[in-house]
């Protein structure tokens, strides 16, 4: 058995006072005196991102995810989705076919959950960085091609494109989750979708129409959905603070912390690979080369304390970045710290910075 000599920990969506004990790979008992300093939270649990530390999800091999697993680990992930951004189909079941390989390995650190296909069957009009000529309409034949390739787990598409809605059936029947973004919705496409079992919206805001005083769009319709979750890159880029809290204060537990971080998340200013384009960081921002926002150098820890800075309740901004994401993807065994659950934790500091991470209650080495 082992103390973790922690002050308190967030226990279920709650701060309870006292150490921690972990016992075998469990957590034993929370609340104990008597108590250290730190505070224990769940692993953090990432449903967007597109690379870490020079690996590019969308081109990796095996052993880039080996390092992708320890990397995403130091910022305290320790389960996510590889997001495959739009490419033409052969290339994407190729990604596909890696994502399986890595996950049958169970490489140290963070969990690969299964892949999050940000495309193809976007909106051409909204498709951000995403390569126009590789976003195709939403169509079964393409889709059962890239799930017959490897495991996914989320899909990001455009509900308002013609098709969309035998694609959206068909993943809502096999229990994966459906997600709309870089899409050009109207606010009744939005619902109609939503109504399908459309169950998120990705990175909100961005993407996708804006929101008018007669025209919410999607952006604006999910907000007022109690089924829907909103996923946020807050990185100071992204999203305007005021626009961060707006979604904050009306979704609440429906906001989930992404980072769409790329390959360029931990590492120096400078050219950097997104899907096989190049992608430039500099100020705190990866963009094309002619201006477009492209993912994120944002990594977990840093989203929570952004959050916290803009005056989110801390245990909000933790359960953003475990509980909500772990919700989506249905997986309650996800983002959680509780006696009896697996010893999956992190360990911050007084100011937020990751003193620790256990893995099954093992120390992970940074």
């Amino acid at each position: 058995m082992d103390r973790l000599g922690v002050g308190a920990a967030i226990v279920d969506g709650e701060v309870v006072a006292g150490d921690v004990e972990v016992v075998d790979g469990l957590v034993a008992q929370v609340g104990l005196a008597p108590a250290g300093t730190g505070l224990a939270v769940p692993g953090f649990v990432e449903v967007h991102t597109n690379g870490i530390a020079g690996v590019d999800f969308a081109t990796a091999t095996a052993d880039g995810y080996r390092r992708a697993a320890a990397e995403l680990a130091a910022t305290g992930v320790l389960a996510y989705q590889a997001a495959v951004v739009s490419a033409p189909v052969e290339a994407m079941c190729a990604s596909l076919a890696v994502v399986r390989e890595a996950m049958a390995e169970r490489a140290p650190g963070a969990r690969l959950l299964g892949a999050h296909l940000e495309g193809p069957f976007l909106s051409p009009a909204r498709a951000g960085a995403h390569r126009p000529r590789a976003i195709v309409a939403p169509d079964l034949g393409v889709l059962e091609r890239l799930l017959a390739a490897g495991p996914v787990t989320m899909v990001t598409l455009a509900p308002e494109e013609p098709g969309a809605t035998g694609v959206i059936e068909r993943l809502v029947e096999l229990g994966i989750v459906v997600s709309a973004g870089h899409s050009d919705a109207d606010g009744p496409a939005a619902d109609a979708a939503f109504d399908l079992g459309v169950s998120a919206v990705t990175h909100l805001f961005n993407a996708m129409a804006p929101i008018s005083a007669r025209r919410p769009g999607l952006a604006a319709t999910a907000l007022t959905r109690p089924d829907v979750f909103v996923q946020l890159i807050v990185d100071g880029v992204h999203l305007a603070d005021a626009m961060v809290m707006t979604a904050w204060r009306t979704a609440g537990e429906r906001c989930v912390l992404v980072t769409d971080a790329t390959a360029a998340a931990t590492l120096a200013d400078g050219p950097h690979d997104l899907g096989g384009r190049t992608v430039h960081l500099a100020d705190g921002a990866v963009r094309l080369d002619d201006g477009t926002l492209a993912g994120s150098c944002l990594t977990m820890d840093a989203a929570i304390r952004n959050a916290v800075d803009l005056g989110i309740p801390l245990v909000d901004a933790i359960n953003a970045a475990t509980r909500a994401p772990a919700a989506l993807l249905r997986r309650p065994d996800l983002g959680c710290l509780r006696p009896g659950g697996s010893a999956d934790l992190v360990v911050l500091d007084d100011d937020l910075t990751i003193q620790r991470v256990l893995a099954g209650g093992a120390v992970l080495e940074r």
